[in-house]
């Protein structure tokens, strides 16, 4: 099957070599647009399905995996000019793309051409708009396809450090008088206490106004002393004004950093149901728009009524799991799935889409279950999402919009009619199980006298999964939908209302809206992205410390310990699983390929730990250093003590019997001779002497064996001697330093 943006390169021995993009399918999947993704001119060309099948089935054809346009970006690393410029271009292009197939005809792309042109407020030409087009057919036909490409140039557009000396921005003119100043450049200490008053002052339900935080900013955090007036009223004297930030560079400041953030700043003050109801950005249900497969999936969680037991030991009771489904509208194909513990949350959601767009055959096989690939042949991303708006809100869902080309919509509150499809599957789920999984929780569950299902659990995780894909199983290939209302072009092919015949009737014939992804790329796109920095001791993330292959090959962590590392070469961007502390991904520039970087050796002991035990474990050995840290300055105060006690006792025994007589050159000379002097005390008074009491059976042995030993002339010679001669030479050199201090205070 062929679908909308698959490549297809041409090979020709007479030509270059071509790549084109399938840019649109008919509902009859007959006809297909297609575009050089490399041309700097043209237009899109219609190309029968059937003629690029066969070229592909002869060979002249190769339908290519890897995009080379493929950008994978967040949301945190665009400068504000780059989504500047993307979202004023989608604003002119938005009307003209949308119009599909229209906007392939010649005649009528002009139209559209030139309407927009009429709507526009800017002067534009029409050869800047069909430019805008051609990169967005060309580059995969989503919004992040219009960013300019500033990756392959030197300038990430940040904000530039101001110099010490001199003031940033225009001069104040009177900056000369004593009470205005020059004033000061904003530093990075500055933008910590803007942040904490922001959210401290700002972003609370009290609704202060912007004015009113910056002065209790200044109160709690440039203020020099602390005084009481005579009605004991305690009060803080500010620091001279040129010397703290303005309400004007405040603001500034707030404006580049926390107003684009609408649903933080409204949620904040306004609550959560405020945004959702007056200021999210799409609201829609599940009946509009549903052409054909993949037009629209629901998506939605629910806490199973069973309890489970644990895979590692059975007598361990672990809960209710929770249950991920995503189902088709068109076809009510349940396309995902995810049955685990996390959630309802981000990462319970991401495993469900990761399953939407992976292969079924290998995940059922996982679980011991062996399918065809006709039995579950699903493995694509949608054009919309219909969720809640809990999971499908934040960084990590702009991220999957913009890189797979995935429209969120969100229910309204307390709306679950508008995801009745899914919502209306968790109910008959739950009634399927209900009589033969044991530890289903039933309603008397929480009545007075009534049974304890939790103890009745017997399946784990992995059972309760496996009987789950059966479930989907049967659903998918065999469950006859009653309430479902055929078109005009169904009842005419009598195509049956069961949910696999249903989708495989439109990918034939209402094909168009699917698309497909590496894996690894969609998981890449939904995993939670950070900022990593290259150390001498490795790629430190949250604490820990990773290597790879690349970081050993360019000799990344000795530039970092010599110092020749530029400043923006320490800083990596990378996604990572917050499941999985083992590894972390750093994204490439350009956004088509990662570095796979595991942690380091040294810190194996967080091997088989998820990052909230790493994080426990890093937060409670800093809570036992700081505990322990008044015990050893105290420990360390009591030695000082002791120092001082022994220094004043030697001092005073020194002093008493100091003989201020004897010159301080005479005292210098006799060193060696009583170093001397003191090194044979020193040894009489360390020499080992064993005592008989503690060891008589030794003893007692070598007395025996020099009794039974004959004894002879030379051997009583040779053991005496050394004794004799030891003596002798200890006692000559008593009597020569006797001599010596004898003739030495005479001459004195």
């Amino acid at each position: 099957m062929l679908y909308v943006n698959d490549l297809v390169e041409w090979v020709n021995d007479t030509e270059e070599t071509k790549v084109e993009r399938i840019i649109w399918i008919d509902e009859n999947y007959v006809l297909a647009f297609v575009f050089d993704i490399n041309t700097n001119k043209g237009v899109p060309h219609a190309k029968r399905i059937s003629e690029i099948e066969d070229a592909i089935e002869e060979g002249t054809a190769i339908q290519l995996k890897s995009d080379p346009w493929l950008r994978i970006v967040t949301e945190d690393n665009l400068s504000e000019k780059e989504i500047e410029i993307r979202d004023k271009i989608w604003k002119i292009i938005a009307l003209i793309v949308e119009q599909e197939p229209e906007v392939y005809d010649r005649k009528l792309r002009g139209s559209l051409v030139n309407e927009a042109i009429a709507k526009s407020t800017d002067k534009i030409a029409k050869k800047t708009i069909y430019g805008y087009l051609r990169k967005y057919w060309q580059r995969g036909k989503t919004k992040n396809s219009l960013l300019p490409d500033y990756s392959n140039s030197g300038g990430k557009g940040k904000t530039r450090k101001a110099s010490n000396s001199i003031k940033r921005g225009r001069p104040r003119k009177y900056k000369k008088v004593a009470e205005i100043g020059e004033g000061i450049n904003i530093t990075e200490e500055d933008l910590k206490i803007f942040r904490i008053a922001i959210s401290k002052f700002y972003n609370n339900r009290k609704g202060n106004f912007l004015t009113t935080a910056y002065e209790l900013m200044l109160k709690d955090y440039y203020s020099e002393e602390t005084v009481y007036d005579e009605r004991g009223v305690r009060k803080s004297v500010l620091i001279p004004p040129d010397k703290r930030p303005t309400i004007r560079q405040f603001r500034y400041w707030y404006d580049k950093e926390h107003k684009p953030d609408i649903k933080k700043t409204v949620s904040s003050r306004r609550g959560s149901r405020a945004f959702a109801l007056k200021h999210r950005a799409i609201t829609a249900t599940s009946k509009q728009e549903t052409i054909g497969p993949g037009s629209r999936y629901q998506i939605d969680a629910t806490i199973a009524d069973v309890y489970l037991v644990s895979k590692y030991n059975r007598n361990w009771i672990i809960g209710r799991p929770v249950v991920y489904l995503i189902i088709d509208v068109f076809s009510r194909m349940i396309t995902g799935v995810y049955v685990g513990l996390e959630g309802p949350s981000w990462l319970g959601m991401m495993m469900a889409l990761v399953n939407a767009a992976t292969d079924k055959v290998k995940y059922c096989a996982e679980y011991g279950i062996e399918i065809t690939p006709k039995q579950w042949q699903v493995h694509h991303v949608p054009e919309v999402i219909l969720g809640d708006r809990g999971e499908l809100a934040g960084k990590n869902v702009e991220t999957s919009i913009n890189n797979l080309g995935i429209r969120i919509e969100n229910a309204a509150p307390y709306r679950g009619d508008q995801k009745g499809i899914v919502e209306r599957h968790f109910k008959t789920m739950h009634g399927r199980v209900k009589p033969f999984i044991p530890g289903y929780v039933d309603v008397d569950f929480t009545q007075r006298g009534g049974k304890d299902y939790r103890l009745d659990g017997k399946l784990n995780l992995d059972e309760f999964t496996k009987a789950i894909i059966y479930l989907i199983l049967e659903h998918n290939n065999n469950h006859y939908l009653n309430d479902y209302q055929r078109d005009t072009e169904m009842i005419v092919d009598d195509v049956e209302t069961v949910p696999k015949e249903l989708w495989q009737w439109g990918i034939a014939n209402r094909s168009g809206r699917l698309k497909t992804f590496p894996e690894d790329i969609v998981k890449l796109n939904l995993m939670p992205s950070g900022r990593a920095t290259i150390t001498a001791k490795g790629i430190k993330f949250k604490k820990l410390h990773y290597t790879c292959e690349k970081a050993r090959r360019e000799q990344w962590f000795e530039r970092a310990r010599s110092g020749t590392l530029g400043k923006n070469q320490k800083y990596l961007d990378i996604s990572y699983d917050p499941r999985q502390p083992e590894y972390i991904y750093i994204r490439s520039s350009d956004g088509k390929d990662y570095e796979k970087c595991s942690i380091i050796d040294f810190e194996a002991r967080y091997t088989g730990k998820t990052w909230e035990e790493i994080e426990y474990l890093l937060v409670y050995e800093q809570l036992q250093k700081q505990k322990y840290k008044g015990k050893e300055t105290q420990t360390k105060v009591n030695l000082m003590a002791e120092f001082e006690n022994i220094v004043e006792q030697a001092t005073a025994s020194t002093d008493a019997v100091l003989d201020k007589t004897i010159s301080n050159s005479k005292k210098v000379k006799g060193i060696r001779d009583n170093r001397a002097f003191e090194k044979e005390k020193r040894r009489e008074d360390e020499a080992f002497e064993l005592s008989k009491d503690e060891l008589p059976s030794s003893v007692d042995r070598i007395e025996e064996i020099s009794e039974s030993k004959p004894k002879t002339v030379s051997d009583n010679t040779l053991s005496d001697q050394p004794k004799q001669k030891t003596k002798s030479f200890k006692r000559k050199k008593l009597e020569a330093l006797k001599r010596n201090r004898l003739r030495r205070s005479i001459e004195d």
